[in-house]
C-alpha cells in the first residue's frame, strides 16, 4: 500500500449541458455507466468531477462507484489534459535505443514530467509500456502523430512543429 497522499480532484463551476446530452442519449440504455463516462470524457476532454455528482444522481448509483470505473480503467482522466499527447515508447526496444534519454529530453524542453500537463493545457506527456512498433525504436507519438527512431535532435523538431499548431 502506498503512503502517497491521495490526489485531491479540481472542485471546478463547469457548464453541464453537454453531460444531461451525453445522459440523455444512454438514459435507457442496460449497463449504460461506460459509454456516458466516455461520452463525457469525449466532451470535456477528461471526466470533471461536477459532471461524477451528475452522473450518480441521473443514474442513481453511488459516486464510489463512478471512481471505481474511472480509476479502474486507463482511459478515462479525471483532470484536464493537454491539446497535444505526447507518448514516448518505455518498452525493451525503445528503452535500449535510448528512450530514456528522449524522454529525459523532453521533461527538460516542456518542464513537466510523466503523467504531467503543462500548465497552458498545450502537452501532456506520458511514458508508455509498448506502443507496438519495435522496428521503429526509439519511438514516440503525439496525439496519432507516429515519430520512430527518435533524437534528442526530432525533440526539438516535434516540440518547435507542435507549438505552431493552433490550440483549437
Amino acid at each position: 500500500m502506498s503512503n502517497a497522499p491521495a490526489e485531491e480532484i479540481p472542485a471546478e463551476e463547469i457548464d453541464l449541458t453537454e453531460a444531461n446530452e451525453v445522459i440523455d442519449k444512454y438514459l435507457k440504455l442496460p449497463g449504460n455507466l461506460m459509454p456516458v463516462l466516455q461520452g463525457i470524457q469525449d466532451a470535456y476532454g477528461y471526466v470533471p468531477k461536477p459532471t461524477i455528482d451528475l452522473v450518480a444522481e441521473r443514474l442513481n448509483v453511488y459516486p464510489s462507484q463512478i471512481y471505481g470505473v474511472l480509476t479502474f480503467y486507463a482511459q478515462f482522466h479525471l483532470k484536464p489534459r493537454g491539446r497535444f499527447i505526447i507518448r514516448v515508447c518505455v518498452g525493451t526496444a525503445c528503452h535500449v535505443q535510448g528512450a530514456e534519454r528522449i524522454t529525459e529530453t523532453f521533461f527538460g524542453r516542456l518542464g513537466i514530467g510523466h503523467a504531467e500537463t503543462t500548465p497552458d493545457l498545450r502537452y501532456t506527456f506520458e511514458k508508455v509500456a509498448c506502443l507496438g512498433a519495435c522496428g521503429m525504436a526509439p519511438l514516440a507519438m503525439v496525439n496519432d502523430d507516429t515519430f520512430g527512431k527518435m533524437t534528442v535532435q526530432k525533440v526539438d523538431e516535434i516540440i518547435e512543429t507542435y507549438n505552431a499548431r493552433p490550440m483549437k
